[in-house]
Protein backbone atom coordinates (compact mmCIF):
# COMPACT_ATOMS: atom_id res chain seq x y z
CA UNK A 1 0.00 0.00 0.00
CA UNK A 2 1.48 3.66 -0.72
CA UNK A 3 2.08 6.83 1.26
CA UNK A 4 4.68 8.75 2.38
CA UNK A 5 6.15 6.63 5.64
CA UNK A 6 6.85 9.60 7.61
CA UNK A 7 3.09 10.76 7.17
CA UNK A 8 1.32 11.06 10.38
CA UNK A 9 -1.19 8.35 10.89
CA UNK A 10 -5.14 10.03 11.28
CA UNK A 11 -7.01 9.43 13.83
CA UNK A 12 -11.19 9.16 12.94
CA UNK A 13 -14.00 8.85 14.85
CA UNK A 14 -17.10 6.41 13.87
CA UNK A 15 -20.64 7.58 15.41
CA UNK A 16 -23.33 4.80 14.86
CA UNK A 17 -27.52 6.17 15.60
CA UNK A 18 -29.52 3.42 15.37
CA UNK A 19 -33.51 4.03 15.54
CA UNK A 20 -37.29 2.71 14.89
CA UNK A 21 -36.68 4.42 11.15
CA UNK A 22 -33.14 3.99 10.31
CA UNK A 23 -29.54 3.91 11.54
CA UNK A 24 -26.90 6.05 9.98
CA UNK A 25 -23.04 5.75 10.33
CA UNK A 26 -20.85 8.63 10.44
CA UNK A 27 -17.53 8.64 10.24
CA UNK A 28 -15.25 11.97 10.53
CA UNK A 29 -11.58 13.23 11.16
CA UNK A 30 -10.82 14.94 14.09
CA UNK A 31 -11.62 18.02 13.19
CA UNK A 32 -15.36 16.41 13.12
CA UNK A 33 -15.10 16.65 9.17
CA UNK A 34 -17.59 13.93 7.95
CA UNK A 35 -15.15 11.38 5.65
CA UNK A 36 -17.96 9.28 4.70
CA UNK A 37 -21.96 8.46 5.31
CA UNK A 38 -24.07 5.43 5.48
CA UNK A 39 -27.61 5.27 5.51
CA UNK A 40 -29.43 1.57 7.05
CA UNK A 41 -32.62 -0.14 8.22
CA UNK A 42 -34.01 0.44 11.96
CA UNK A 43 -32.08 -1.00 14.61
CA UNK A 44 -34.02 -0.69 17.76
CA UNK A 45 -32.21 -3.09 21.04
CA UNK A 46 -35.82 -4.50 22.22
CA UNK A 47 -36.88 -5.25 18.91
CA UNK A 48 -33.24 -6.58 17.42
CA UNK A 49 -31.42 -10.16 18.01
CA UNK A 50 -27.47 -9.93 18.57
CA UNK A 51 -27.31 -11.84 15.18
CA UNK A 52 -29.20 -8.19 13.57
CA UNK A 53 -26.76 -6.17 15.12
CA UNK A 54 -23.37 -7.54 14.38
CA UNK A 55 -24.85 -8.01 10.65
CA UNK A 56 -25.72 -4.12 10.98
CA UNK A 57 -22.32 -3.45 12.24
CA UNK A 58 -20.52 -5.73 9.54
CA UNK A 59 -22.05 -3.67 7.00
CA UNK A 60 -21.04 -0.49 8.47
CA UNK A 61 -17.73 -1.99 8.45
CA UNK A 62 -17.49 -3.39 4.90
CA UNK A 63 -19.66 -1.46 3.08
CA UNK A 64 -18.54 -0.46 -0.15
CA UNK A 65 -19.37 2.94 -0.15
CA UNK A 66 -16.75 5.86 1.09
CA UNK A 67 -17.71 5.37 4.52
CA UNK A 68 -15.05 1.59 3.81
CA UNK A 69 -12.10 3.48 1.72
CA UNK A 70 -11.95 6.21 4.74
CA UNK A 71 -12.21 2.72 7.57
CA UNK A 72 -9.18 1.27 5.31
CA UNK A 73 -7.10 4.09 3.85
CA UNK A 74 -3.27 3.75 4.65
CA UNK A 75 -2.47 6.03 7.34
CA UNK A 76 -6.07 5.69 8.73
CA UNK A 77 -6.33 4.43 12.42
CA UNK A 78 -10.29 4.13 13.95
CA UNK A 79 -9.91 5.51 17.35
CA UNK A 80 -12.93 6.18 18.74
CA UNK A 81 -16.64 4.36 18.16
CA UNK A 82 -20.16 5.65 19.61
CA UNK A 83 -23.13 3.38 19.27
CA UNK A 84 -26.40 4.97 20.51
CA UNK A 85 -29.21 2.60 19.69
CA UNK A 86 -33.39 3.25 20.59
CA UNK A 87 -34.04 0.87 23.54
CA UNK A 88 -30.37 0.81 25.12
CA UNK A 89 -31.49 1.79 28.64
CA UNK A 90 -29.78 -0.44 31.13
CA UNK A 91 -26.32 -1.22 32.08
CA UNK A 92 -27.16 -4.94 30.69
CA UNK A 93 -28.51 -3.39 27.53
CA UNK A 94 -24.50 -0.93 27.35
CA UNK A 95 -22.62 -4.52 28.58
CA UNK A 96 -24.61 -6.43 25.42
CA UNK A 97 -24.13 -3.60 22.73
CA UNK A 98 -20.52 -3.12 23.94
CA UNK A 99 -19.92 -6.92 23.76
CA UNK A 100 -21.24 -6.96 19.72
CA UNK A 101 -19.55 -3.64 19.09
CA UNK A 102 -15.81 -5.42 20.43
CA UNK A 103 -16.29 -7.99 18.44
CA UNK A 104 -16.38 -6.13 15.30
CA UNK A 105 -14.53 -3.14 16.15
CA UNK A 106 -11.83 -4.79 17.99
CA UNK A 107 -9.31 -2.15 18.69
CA UNK A 108 -11.18 1.18 18.83
CA UNK A 109 -12.04 3.07 22.19
CA UNK A 110 -16.08 2.81 22.26
CA UNK A 111 -18.61 4.51 24.12
CA UNK A 112 -22.43 3.03 24.24
CA UNK A 113 -25.58 5.08 24.76
CA UNK A 114 -29.44 5.35 23.81
CA UNK A 115 -30.54 6.94 20.51
CA UNK A 116 -31.52 9.98 23.58
CA UNK A 117 -27.55 10.79 24.12
CA UNK A 118 -27.16 11.15 20.74
CA UNK A 119 -30.02 13.36 20.14
CA UNK A 120 -29.25 15.28 23.41
CA UNK A 121 -25.36 15.54 22.48
CA UNK A 122 -26.28 17.28 18.92
CA UNK A 123 -29.09 19.79 20.31
CA UNK A 124 -26.87 20.69 23.29
CA UNK A 125 -23.54 19.61 23.01
CA UNK A 126 -21.37 17.78 25.46
CA UNK A 127 -22.10 20.45 28.38
CA UNK A 128 -25.06 23.02 27.90
CA UNK A 129 -28.39 22.41 29.59
CA UNK A 130 -31.48 21.89 28.17
CA UNK A 131 -34.58 19.52 27.32
CA UNK A 132 -34.86 17.57 24.20
CA UNK A 133 -38.25 17.01 22.99
CA UNK A 134 -38.24 13.85 20.47
CA UNK A 135 -41.26 12.75 18.58
CA UNK A 136 -40.32 10.14 15.54
CA UNK A 137 -41.27 6.54 15.35
CA UNK A 138 -41.18 7.00 19.34
CA UNK A 139 -41.15 10.29 21.55
CA UNK A 140 -39.08 10.74 24.72
CA UNK A 141 -38.26 13.63 26.43
CA UNK A 142 -34.34 14.31 28.22
CA UNK A 143 -33.10 17.14 29.82
CA UNK A 144 -29.74 18.26 31.43
CA UNK A 145 -29.35 21.13 33.93
CA UNK A 146 -26.42 23.36 34.49
CA UNK A 147 -25.15 20.94 37.29
CA UNK A 148 -24.95 18.07 34.37
CA UNK A 149 -28.16 15.80 36.08
CA UNK A 150 -30.28 13.75 33.95
CA UNK A 151 -33.78 13.74 33.64
CA UNK A 152 -36.02 12.20 31.57
CA UNK A 153 -39.72 11.29 30.73
CA UNK A 154 -41.74 8.94 28.51
CA UNK A 155 -39.38 6.63 25.87
CA UNK A 156 -41.30 3.14 27.56
CA UNK A 157 -42.27 1.91 24.03
CA UNK A 158 -45.12 1.58 22.16
CA UNK A 159 -46.68 -0.93 24.97
CA UNK A 160 -46.41 1.30 27.90
CA UNK A 161 -45.74 4.65 26.11
CA UNK A 162 -44.80 7.19 23.46
CA UNK A 163 -47.68 9.34 23.68
CA UNK A 164 -46.98 12.06 20.83
CA UNK A 165 -44.90 10.00 18.39
CA UNK A 166 -45.73 8.82 15.39
CA UNK A 167 -46.72 5.38 16.47
CA UNK A 168 -49.37 6.62 18.75
CA UNK A 169 -50.69 9.03 16.47
CA UNK A 170 -51.06 6.68 13.56
CA UNK A 171 -52.36 3.80 16.08
CA UNK A 172 -54.77 6.73 17.68
CA UNK A 173 -55.97 7.77 14.66
CA UNK A 174 -56.77 4.02 13.07
CA UNK A 175 -58.59 3.76 16.36
CA UNK A 176 -60.89 6.35 15.93
CA UNK A 177 -60.93 5.39 12.24
CA UNK A 178 -62.52 2.18 12.72
CA UNK A 179 -64.47 3.44 15.29
CA UNK A 180 -66.41 5.89 12.97
CA UNK A 181 -66.74 3.03 10.61
CA UNK A 182 -68.24 0.61 13.11
CA UNK A 183 -70.92 3.52 14.22
CA UNK A 184 -71.82 5.00 11.11
CA UNK A 185 -71.02 2.47 8.15
CA UNK A 186 -68.90 5.09 6.37
CA UNK A 187 -65.04 5.09 5.31
CA UNK A 188 -63.55 8.48 6.93
CA UNK A 189 -61.11 9.90 4.46
CA UNK A 190 -58.09 9.35 6.73
CA UNK A 191 -59.10 5.64 6.98
CA UNK A 192 -59.62 5.54 3.08
CA UNK A 193 -56.10 7.26 2.36
CA UNK A 194 -55.04 4.44 4.50
CA UNK A 195 -55.91 1.85 2.59
CA UNK A 196 -55.15 3.48 -0.40
CA UNK A 197 -51.19 3.56 1.23
CA UNK A 198 -51.51 0.13 2.47
CA UNK A 199 -52.93 -1.49 -1.00
CA UNK A 200 -55.70 -2.67 0.69
CA UNK A 201 -59.39 -3.31 -0.30
CA UNK A 202 -61.46 -3.35 3.06
CA UNK A 203 -61.03 -2.07 6.86
CA UNK A 204 -60.91 -6.05 7.46
CA UNK A 205 -58.04 -6.20 5.89
CA UNK A 206 -56.29 -4.13 8.38
CA UNK A 207 -56.60 -6.55 11.01
CA UNK A 208 -53.99 -9.05 9.30
CA UNK A 209 -51.93 -6.22 8.46
CA UNK A 210 -51.95 -4.81 11.49
CA UNK A 211 -50.55 -8.30 12.97
CA UNK A 212 -47.64 -7.99 11.40
CA UNK A 213 -46.72 -4.56 10.62
CA UNK A 214 -43.57 -3.15 12.30
CA UNK A 215 -43.60 0.10 14.89
CA UNK A 216 -42.00 2.19 11.68
CA UNK A 217 -44.42 0.66 9.71
CA UNK A 218 -47.50 1.90 11.86
CA UNK A 219 -45.73 5.60 12.63
CA UNK A 220 -45.67 6.13 8.66
CA UNK A 221 -49.27 6.54 8.52
CA UNK A 222 -48.82 9.55 11.40
CA UNK A 223 -49.12 12.47 8.73
CA UNK A 224 -52.15 10.53 7.31
CA UNK A 225 -53.79 10.81 10.68
CA UNK A 226 -52.10 14.52 11.54
CA UNK A 227 -53.65 16.22 8.56
CA UNK A 228 -56.28 18.80 9.59
CA UNK A 229 -56.86 17.03 12.93
CA UNK A 230 -57.02 19.82 15.23
CA UNK A 231 -57.61 17.19 18.11
CA UNK A 232 -55.05 14.79 17.64
CA UNK A 233 -52.85 17.43 16.84
CA UNK A 234 -53.76 19.09 19.83
CA UNK A 235 -53.70 15.53 22.36
CA UNK A 236 -50.31 14.84 20.77
CA UNK A 237 -48.59 18.17 21.39
CA UNK A 238 -50.03 18.74 25.15
CA UNK A 239 -48.62 14.54 26.12
CA UNK A 240 -45.43 16.13 24.97
CA UNK A 241 -45.28 19.31 26.70
CA UNK A 242 -46.02 17.72 29.79
CA UNK A 243 -43.22 15.42 29.89
CA UNK A 244 -41.38 18.52 29.52
CA UNK A 245 -42.68 20.67 32.03
CA UNK A 246 -42.23 17.06 34.25
CA UNK A 247 -38.23 16.91 33.09
CA UNK A 248 -38.12 20.82 33.86
CA UNK A 249 -39.58 20.30 37.54
CA UNK A 250 -37.23 17.45 38.18
CA UNK A 251 -33.94 19.28 37.10
CA UNK A 252 -35.33 22.85 38.38
CA UNK A 253 -35.00 24.66 34.79
CA UNK A 254 -37.48 27.64 35.31
CA UNK A 255 -36.65 29.07 31.35
CA UNK A 256 -35.98 26.46 29.38
CA UNK A 257 -34.26 25.92 26.09
CA UNK A 258 -35.80 23.47 24.38
CA UNK A 259 -35.38 21.64 21.13
CA UNK A 260 -37.90 19.72 19.14
CA UNK A 261 -36.30 16.49 17.27
CA UNK A 262 -37.51 13.59 15.99
CA UNK A 263 -38.89 13.00 12.32
CA UNK A 264 -42.00 13.44 13.00
CA UNK A 265 -41.87 17.00 14.91
CA UNK A 266 -39.44 17.61 11.86
CA UNK A 267 -41.79 16.91 9.22
CA UNK A 268 -45.09 17.87 10.31
CA UNK A 269 -45.54 21.81 10.52
CA UNK A 270 -48.80 22.06 12.13
CA UNK A 271 -47.66 19.96 15.01
CA UNK A 272 -44.39 21.36 15.75
CA UNK A 273 -46.51 24.62 16.01
CA UNK A 274 -48.96 23.04 18.42
CA UNK A 275 -46.23 21.62 21.10
CA UNK A 276 -44.46 25.40 20.41
CA UNK A 277 -47.69 26.42 21.64
CA UNK A 278 -48.57 24.34 24.26
CA UNK A 279 -44.62 24.89 25.45
CA UNK A 280 -44.96 28.53 25.11
CA UNK A 281 -47.71 28.22 27.91
CA UNK A 282 -45.98 26.64 30.34
CA UNK A 283 -42.77 28.24 29.90
CA UNK A 284 -43.25 31.73 28.48
CA UNK A 285 -40.16 32.86 28.37
CA UNK A 286 -38.43 29.35 26.96
CA UNK A 287 -36.31 29.49 23.88
CA UNK A 288 -38.03 26.39 21.41
CA UNK A 289 -35.91 25.42 18.23
CA UNK A 290 -34.83 22.88 15.97
CA UNK A 291 -31.27 21.37 16.31
CA UNK A 292 -29.08 22.38 13.52
CA UNK A 293 -27.35 19.24 13.51
CA UNK A 294 -29.13 15.45 13.10
CA UNK A 295 -29.24 13.46 15.80
CA UNK A 296 -26.39 10.97 14.14
CA UNK A 297 -23.91 13.86 14.23
CA UNK A 298 -24.18 13.78 18.41
CA UNK A 299 -23.09 9.90 17.96
CA UNK A 300 -20.16 11.68 16.65
CA UNK A 301 -19.79 14.17 19.26
CA UNK A 302 -19.74 11.06 21.98
CA UNK A 303 -17.15 9.20 19.82
CA UNK A 304 -14.94 12.08 19.93
CA UNK A 305 -15.05 12.44 23.19
CA UNK A 306 -14.24 8.95 24.15
CA UNK A 307 -11.35 8.78 22.04
CA UNK A 308 -9.65 11.77 24.30
CA UNK A 309 -10.38 9.76 26.92
CA UNK A 310 -13.09 12.08 28.43
CA UNK A 311 -15.68 10.39 30.67
CA UNK A 312 -19.12 9.56 28.97
CA UNK A 313 -22.36 10.09 31.59
CA UNK A 314 -25.26 8.35 29.73
CA UNK A 315 -28.78 10.20 30.22
CA UNK A 316 -29.51 7.43 33.26
CA UNK A 317 -26.73 8.75 35.31
CA UNK A 318 -27.02 10.43 38.45
CA UNK A 319 -24.49 12.22 40.47
CA UNK A 320 -25.14 10.86 43.64
CA UNK A 321 -24.78 7.28 43.10
CA UNK A 322 -20.27 5.93 43.44
CA UNK A 323 -18.69 4.54 40.53
CA UNK A 324 -18.14 0.88 41.22
CA UNK A 325 -17.15 -0.34 37.91
CA UNK A 326 -13.89 -0.05 38.25
CA UNK A 327 -13.15 -2.86 40.43
CA UNK A 328 -9.86 -4.99 40.84
CA UNK A 329 -11.13 -8.65 41.80
CA UNK A 330 -7.49 -10.16 41.31
CA UNK A 331 -7.25 -9.51 45.18
CA UNK A 332 -10.94 -10.70 46.05
CA UNK A 333 -10.40 -13.71 48.51
CA UNK A 334 -13.50 -16.03 47.01
CA UNK A 335 -11.87 -14.86 43.33
CA UNK A 336 -8.45 -16.52 44.37
CA UNK A 337 -7.17 -20.18 44.01
CA UNK A 338 -7.29 -22.50 46.78
CA UNK A 339 -4.31 -24.45 48.10
CA UNK A 340 -5.71 -27.48 49.15
CA UNK A 341 -7.91 -28.14 45.79
CA UNK A 342 -5.86 -27.88 42.72
CA UNK A 343 -5.34 -31.35 41.54
CA UNK A 344 -9.42 -32.08 41.96
CA UNK A 345 -9.54 -32.90 37.90
CA UNK A 346 -7.12 -36.24 39.46
CA UNK A 347 -9.24 -36.78 42.20
CA UNK A 348 -11.58 -39.94 42.67
CA UNK A 349 -15.40 -39.24 43.30
CA UNK A 350 -15.11 -40.35 47.24
CA UNK A 351 -12.06 -38.16 47.41
CA UNK A 352 -13.91 -35.72 45.56
CA UNK A 353 -16.74 -35.73 48.44
CA UNK A 354 -14.65 -35.74 51.43
CA UNK A 355 -13.17 -32.57 49.55
CA UNK A 356 -16.11 -30.77 49.50
CA UNK A 357 -17.73 -31.31 53.02
CA UNK A 358 -14.06 -30.57 54.66
CA UNK A 359 -14.60 -26.79 52.72
CA UNK A 360 -18.03 -26.75 53.77
CA UNK A 361 -16.78 -27.72 57.69
CA UNK A 362 -14.82 -24.36 57.82
CA UNK A 363 -17.98 -22.37 57.17
CA UNK A 364 -19.26 -22.60 60.90
CA UNK A 365 -15.73 -21.73 62.70
CA UNK A 366 -15.87 -18.40 60.15
CA UNK A 367 -19.51 -17.07 61.09
CA UNK A 368 -19.02 -18.28 65.12
CA UNK A 369 -15.94 -16.23 65.26
CA UNK A 370 -17.84 -12.98 64.88
CA UNK A 371 -21.10 -13.67 66.18
CA UNK A 372 -21.36 -10.85 67.44
CA UNK A 373 -21.92 -9.01 64.04
CA UNK A 374 -24.89 -11.00 63.42
CA UNK A 375 -26.91 -10.32 66.88
CA UNK A 376 -26.00 -6.65 66.26
CA UNK A 377 -27.89 -6.59 62.90
CA UNK A 378 -30.83 -9.17 64.36
CA UNK A 379 -31.08 -6.39 66.91
CA UNK A 380 -31.32 -3.73 64.24
CA UNK A 381 -34.06 -6.26 62.24
CA UNK A 382 -36.29 -6.81 65.67
CA UNK A 383 -36.15 -2.97 66.23
CA UNK A 384 -37.51 -2.34 62.85
CA UNK A 385 -39.90 -4.80 62.72
CA UNK A 386 -41.14 -3.09 65.94
CA UNK A 387 -41.47 0.35 64.56
CA UNK A 388 -43.59 -1.31 61.32
CA UNK A 389 -40.07 -1.41 59.60
CA UNK A 390 -39.28 -3.63 56.93
CA UNK A 391 -36.28 -6.05 56.06
CA UNK A 392 -34.87 -6.03 52.52
CA UNK A 393 -32.74 -8.21 50.78
CA UNK A 394 -30.08 -7.06 47.97
CA UNK A 395 -28.28 -9.16 45.95
CA UNK A 396 -27.16 -10.38 41.98
CA UNK A 397 -26.64 -14.03 40.99
CA UNK A 398 -26.37 -16.71 43.80
CA UNK A 399 -26.43 -14.31 46.74
CA UNK A 400 -29.77 -12.30 45.22
CA UNK A 401 -31.49 -16.14 45.08
CA UNK A 402 -30.78 -16.83 48.44
CA UNK A 403 -32.32 -13.24 49.32
CA UNK A 404 -35.45 -13.96 47.25
CA UNK A 405 -35.39 -17.91 48.80
CA UNK A 406 -35.45 -16.61 52.70
CA UNK A 407 -37.61 -13.56 51.46
CA UNK A 408 -40.17 -15.66 50.55
CA UNK A 409 -40.44 -18.60 53.49
CA UNK A 410 -41.15 -15.89 55.58
CA UNK A 411 -45.12 -15.26 55.27
CA UNK A 412 -46.33 -19.46 55.10
CA UNK A 413 -43.37 -19.96 58.10
CA UNK A 414 -44.32 -17.14 60.09
CA UNK A 415 -47.59 -15.71 58.43
CA UNK A 416 -45.96 -12.29 58.08
CA UNK A 417 -46.68 -9.89 55.56
CA UNK A 418 -44.99 -10.34 52.01
CA UNK A 419 -44.25 -6.59 52.42
CA UNK A 420 -42.46 -7.36 55.63
CA UNK A 421 -39.12 -9.17 54.26
CA UNK A 422 -38.71 -8.30 50.86
CA UNK A 423 -35.85 -9.16 48.18
CA UNK A 424 -34.16 -7.53 45.16
CA UNK A 425 -32.24 -9.22 42.69
CA UNK A 426 -30.01 -7.47 40.03
CA UNK A 427 -31.85 -8.23 36.74
CA UNK A 428 -35.41 -9.05 38.26
CA UNK A 429 -37.56 -12.41 38.21
CA UNK A 430 -35.73 -13.37 35.12
CA UNK A 431 -32.81 -13.70 37.29
CA UNK A 432 -34.15 -16.15 39.42
CA UNK A 433 -34.08 -19.01 36.43
CA UNK A 434 -31.51 -18.07 33.86
CA UNK A 435 -28.05 -16.31 34.45
CA UNK A 436 -28.65 -12.20 34.07
CA UNK A 437 -25.14 -11.29 35.55
CA UNK A 438 -24.04 -8.30 33.78
CA UNK A 439 -26.95 -6.55 35.46
CA UNK A 440 -24.39 -6.97 38.90
CA UNK A 441 -22.52 -3.95 37.11
CA UNK A 442 -25.08 -1.14 37.36
CA UNK A 443 -25.06 0.86 40.63
CA UNK A 444 -27.30 3.07 38.82
CA UNK A 445 -30.07 0.16 38.75
CA UNK A 446 -29.49 -1.11 42.48
CA UNK A 447 -30.26 2.68 43.71
CA UNK A 448 -33.40 2.86 41.35
CA UNK A 449 -34.74 -0.07 42.58
CA UNK A 450 -34.61 1.14 46.15
CA UNK A 451 -36.10 4.37 45.48
CA UNK A 452 -39.07 2.00 43.88
CA UNK A 453 -39.37 0.52 47.24
CA UNK A 454 -39.83 3.04 48.88
CA UNK A 455 -37.01 2.35 51.10
CA UNK A 456 -36.85 4.99 54.51
CA UNK A 457 -36.11 5.34 57.49
CA UNK A 458 -37.70 2.86 59.39
CA UNK A 459 -36.45 -0.26 57.37
CA UNK A 460 -33.15 -2.07 56.94
CA UNK A 461 -31.37 -3.78 54.28
CA UNK A 462 -29.14 -5.83 54.17
CA UNK A 463 -26.40 -6.41 51.02
CA UNK A 464 -25.15 -9.60 50.28
CA UNK A 465 -22.53 -9.69 47.74
CA UNK A 466 -19.61 -12.24 48.25
CA UNK A 467 -16.94 -10.00 46.51
CA UNK A 468 -17.42 -7.56 48.76
CA UNK A 469 -17.76 -5.21 45.69
CA UNK A 470 -20.52 -5.92 43.54
CA UNK A 471 -21.50 -2.62 42.19
CA UNK A 472 -25.33 -3.44 42.09
CA UNK A 473 -25.24 -3.88 45.78
CA UNK A 474 -23.58 -1.13 46.97
CA UNK A 475 -24.82 1.40 44.53
CA UNK A 476 -28.40 0.17 46.67
CA UNK A 477 -26.78 0.62 49.64
CA UNK A 478 -25.38 3.73 49.53
CA UNK A 479 -29.45 4.81 48.25
CA UNK A 480 -31.00 3.24 51.21
CA UNK A 481 -28.08 4.90 53.25
CA UNK A 482 -28.86 8.60 52.11
CA UNK A 483 -32.49 7.81 52.44
CA UNK A 484 -31.86 6.80 56.17
CA UNK A 485 -32.43 3.39 56.61
CA UNK A 486 -29.50 1.45 58.29
CA UNK A 487 -27.63 -0.69 56.06
CA UNK A 488 -25.22 -3.90 56.55
CA UNK A 489 -23.11 -5.81 53.92
CA UNK A 490 -22.84 -9.61 53.95
CA UNK A 491 -19.69 -10.30 52.60
CA UNK A 492 -16.91 -13.16 52.79
CA UNK A 493 -13.97 -11.00 51.06
CA UNK A 494 -13.37 -7.48 52.45
CA UNK A 495 -15.97 -5.17 51.65
CA UNK A 496 -15.17 -2.54 49.46
CA UNK A 497 -17.34 0.43 51.04
CA UNK A 498 -16.99 1.07 54.75
CA UNK A 499 -20.17 3.27 54.77
CA UNK A 500 -22.51 -0.42 55.90
CA UNK A 501 -22.05 -2.26 58.76
CA UNK A 502 -20.47 -4.93 57.41
CA UNK A 503 -21.14 -8.99 58.33
CA UNK A 504 -17.96 -9.98 57.16
CA UNK A 505 -17.04 -13.94 57.53
CA UNK A 506 -13.84 -14.82 55.63
CA UNK A 507 -14.47 -18.39 54.60
CA UNK A 508 -11.63 -18.62 52.21
CA UNK A 509 -11.22 -19.40 48.25
CA UNK A 510 -13.56 -21.94 47.52
CA UNK A 511 -13.33 -25.49 46.25
CA UNK A 512 -14.01 -24.73 42.91
CA UNK A 513 -12.13 -21.54 41.82
CA UNK A 514 -15.09 -17.95 42.20
CA UNK A 515 -18.10 -20.37 42.55
CA UNK A 516 -19.35 -18.53 45.18
CA UNK A 517 -22.90 -20.86 44.85
CA UNK A 518 -20.47 -23.17 47.54
CA UNK A 519 -18.82 -22.29 50.85
CA UNK A 520 -20.00 -18.64 50.29
CA UNK A 521 -23.21 -19.73 49.52
CA UNK A 522 -23.66 -21.93 52.32
CA UNK A 523 -22.39 -19.16 54.55
CA UNK A 524 -25.06 -16.77 53.15
CA UNK A 525 -27.81 -19.25 53.81
CA UNK A 526 -26.83 -19.80 57.49
CA UNK A 527 -26.88 -15.90 58.09
CA UNK A 528 -29.58 -15.22 56.41
CA UNK A 529 -31.68 -18.15 58.14
CA UNK A 530 -30.38 -16.57 61.72
CA UNK A 531 -31.70 -13.15 60.37
CA UNK A 532 -35.16 -14.00 59.74
CA UNK A 533 -35.18 -17.34 61.95
CA UNK A 534 -34.44 -15.34 65.27
CA UNK A 535 -36.23 -11.81 64.69
CA UNK A 536 -39.12 -13.90 64.31
CA UNK A 537 -38.60 -15.82 67.68
CA UNK A 538 -37.90 -12.20 69.25
CA UNK A 539 -41.10 -11.42 67.77
CA UNK A 540 -43.55 -13.96 69.64
CA UNK A 541 -44.02 -15.98 66.65
CA UNK A 542 -42.43 -19.19 68.42
CA UNK A 543 -43.33 -20.82 71.64
CA UNK A 544 -40.62 -23.87 72.61
CA UNK A 545 -39.82 -24.82 68.82
CA UNK A 546 -43.13 -24.70 67.50
CA UNK A 547 -44.10 -21.82 64.35
CA UNK A 548 -47.23 -20.83 66.12
CA UNK A 549 -47.58 -18.32 63.44
CA UNK A 550 -47.57 -20.69 60.98
CA UNK A 551 -50.13 -20.70 57.85
CA UNK A 552 -51.47 -23.66 57.06
CA UNK A 553 -52.26 -23.26 53.19
CA UNK A 554 -52.13 -27.18 52.03
CA UNK A 555 -52.56 -30.53 54.48
CA UNK A 556 -48.96 -31.21 55.28
CA UNK A 557 -49.19 -28.02 57.68
CA UNK A 558 -52.43 -28.58 58.23
CA UNK A 559 -51.75 -31.58 60.29
CA UNK A 560 -48.78 -29.54 61.18
CA UNK A 561 -50.73 -26.95 62.74
CA UNK A 562 -53.49 -29.67 64.40
CA UNK A 563 -49.92 -31.50 66.10
CA UNK A 564 -49.10 -27.73 67.20
CA UNK A 565 -52.39 -27.33 68.86
CA UNK A 566 -52.43 -30.82 70.41
CA UNK A 567 -48.91 -30.39 71.81
CA UNK A 568 -49.69 -26.62 73.42
CA UNK A 569 -53.28 -27.12 74.88
CA UNK A 570 -52.43 -30.73 75.81
CA UNK A 571 -55.33 -32.03 73.80
CA UNK A 572 -56.17 -34.91 70.82
CA UNK A 573 -55.47 -33.99 67.30
CA UNK A 574 -58.99 -34.38 66.38
CA UNK A 575 -59.85 -31.77 69.00
CA UNK A 576 -57.30 -29.47 67.63
CA UNK A 577 -58.46 -29.57 63.95
CA UNK A 578 -61.68 -28.79 65.88
CA UNK A 579 -60.38 -25.75 67.57
CA UNK A 580 -58.63 -24.48 64.41
CA UNK A 581 -61.72 -24.94 62.14
CA UNK A 582 -63.02 -22.36 64.44
CA UNK A 583 -60.30 -20.25 64.38
CA UNK A 584 -60.66 -20.22 60.57
CA UNK A 585 -57.25 -21.95 60.52
CA UNK A 586 -55.23 -19.61 62.57
CA UNK A 587 -52.95 -21.07 65.03
CA UNK A 588 -52.73 -18.11 67.38
CA UNK A 589 -56.29 -17.65 67.40
CA UNK A 590 -56.64 -21.31 67.61
CA UNK A 591 -54.60 -21.80 70.89
CA UNK A 592 -55.92 -18.38 72.77
CA UNK A 593 -59.63 -19.07 72.70
CA UNK A 594 -60.73 -21.68 75.41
Amino acid sequence: MGGDPHQETQRVCLGIEGGGTRTVALLADARGCVLGQLSLGPLNLKLSTDAQILRTLRRIRHSSVPLRSALYAPRCSLHGIAVCLAGCRTAADRARVRALTGSVFPNARCVVGSDLDSGFAAAFGMSEAGILVISGTGSCVVGRNECGQMARAGGWGRLLGDHGSGYWIAITGLRNAIRDYDRNGRISPSLRKTLTRLCLNTPDQLIDWIAVATKGEVAALASIFLHRNSGLLLQAASFLAMDCEAVAGKLHLETPRVALAGGVLQNNRDLRKWVTHRIRTIFPRARIFRPKLESAHGALLLAQDIAAAKPFRSSLAENEIRNYNDRDLAHVITEQRNPRTMDLDRRSIAQLIDTMLGEEARVIPALRADKRAIERAIRTIVAAFKRSGRLFYVGAGTSGRLGVLDATECPPTFSTDPQMVQAIIAGGAPALHSAVELTEDDPLTGAEAIRNRGVGKRDVVVGIAASGSTPFVLGALDEAKRLGARTFLLCFSAPRSSLHAPLFFPTGPEILTGSTRLKAGTATKLVLNMLTTISMIRLGKVVGNLMVDVKPTNEKLRARACRIIATLRNCSEEEARQRLTRACWNVKRALSRP
